[in-house]
């Protein structure tokens, strides 16, 4: 367990650093909208306003990039595993590839782009879960004004 302390804070420092400047920027990109505003002049506090009405409009965003940080984070690994000599999957690729065994690189490859795309489909879920406007076909999407 010891072993592993050292490539996990390197992958999630990299990784969390992203991932927090971008939730940082969505809140405080929520903080603005009129909304908050509303819910600020019906006597709620900032903190308040933005834990009941904020978070979860901050939160699509937000699992957008948690999406695609992972993918980031699935590539980061084939590198920290050859930079701390740990056996893996990363390091099993490029041995296949130095070996040039492509049918197992190729099936390695796949097995990783499955993973991402199955990530992307969760991703997608996610979304349906949070804006109950894509979950009611007759609500106008997100990002548009509706019927005229």
């Amino acid at each position: 367990m010891r072993s592993l302390t050292l490539p996990v804070v390197t992958l999630a420092l990299v990784e969390g650093a992203v991932l927090m400047r971008f939730t940082r920027s969505a809140t405080l990109e929520v903080l603005h909208v009129d909304f908050i505003r509303t819910a600020r002049a019906k006597g709620l506090t900032r903190g308040r306003a933005l834990l009941r009405h904020g978070v979860r409009n901050a939160a699509g965003s937000v699992l957008s990039v948690l999406g695609l940080e992972f993918a980031t984070l699935l590539a980061g690994t084939v590198v920290i595993e050859n930079v701390f000599a740990l056996p893996g999957v990363g390091q099993m690729l490029i041995v296949d590839i130095g070996n040039r065994d492509l049918v197992k690189v190729q099936g390695t490859v796949l097995l990783i782009t499955v993973v991402v795309l199955v990530v992307g489909f969760l991703v997608d879920v996610g979304h349906r879960l949070l804006d109950p406007r894509l979950l009611d076909p007759r609500l106008p999407a997100a990002g548009t004004r509706g019927p005229r």
